[in-house]
């Protein structure tokens, strides 16, 4: 079974919390114990886990990521987007989790993202689960 959430960002450079989607749909597959993919088919976006109480983390994390890789910095790339690409590089574009009683299996505190780092835009990450 697959699943496309279609993800608005709402800035330049964020995190989209994608937990409760992809629970859900988790829940409404069927699959009880398993593996739940995501994919996401964008150069200039990525996927990771990381921290939702605490919204400083997602912002610490992309002030990092602009010291590391600034916007701005004689890149080659001629759509003046390379900073984009090399962030989503690093994080990357897929994740898996596993499923446990019909639920994703993350830790207390971990939320799945969708990391913007060329918007505003409408994105899409593909979901699939697997059961086994």
């Amino acid at each position: 079974m697959i699943k496309e959430l279609q993800i608005r960002t709402p800035s330049h450079a964020c995190f989209v919390d994608i937990t409760s989607e992809v629970g859900r749909f988790v829940g409404q597959s069927g699959v009880n114990e398993g593996i739940c993919c995501l994919y996401v088919p964008h150069t200039t976006a990525g996927l990771t886990i990381n921290e939702n109480a605490d919204p400083t983390v997602q912002s610490d994390i992309l002030r990092q990521l602009d010291k590391f890789v600034p916007w701005d910095d004689h890149y080659a790339h001629s759509e003046g987007n390379a900073a984009a690409h090399i962030k989503s590089s690093l994080l990357g574009s897929s994740l898996m989790i596993l499923i446990e009683s019909g639920r994703l299996r993350l830790g207390t505190w971990q939320g799945i993202f969708l990391a913007e780092f060329d918007g505003p835009r409408t994105r899409q990450v593909w979901v699939k689960t697997l059961a086994g």
